[in-house]
């Protein structure tokens, strides 16, 4: 199984690139560290739950949405 922490990070870039946002917007928007976020999108960070809703507001999405992978259908295909 890849490193989820990677595909999660891969989702995130993906997620803020169609928004047309800077890893500097999006942490402003979401009031997190860019740094941080830029340790998230390399997959380097465990990201807390209460993170992932902080990033899913910012972005317009819901929690679950931040967890459809490439090639998944959805978190609840992982199971």
């Amino acid at each position: 199984m890849p490193d989820p922490l990677v595909l999660f990070g891969q989702r995130l870039v993906q997620l803020r690139k169609e928004r047309g946002w800077s890893q500097e917007q999006l942490a402003l928007e979401c009031g997190m560290a860019r740094s941080y976020l830029g340790g998230v999108e390399r997959g380097k960070r465990n990201i807390a739950l209460l993170n992932i809703c902080k990033l899913a507001d910012a972005l317009s999405v819901s929690p679950a949405e931040m967890l459809k992978f490439k090639g998944d259908k959805g978190p609840e295909d992982s199971y």
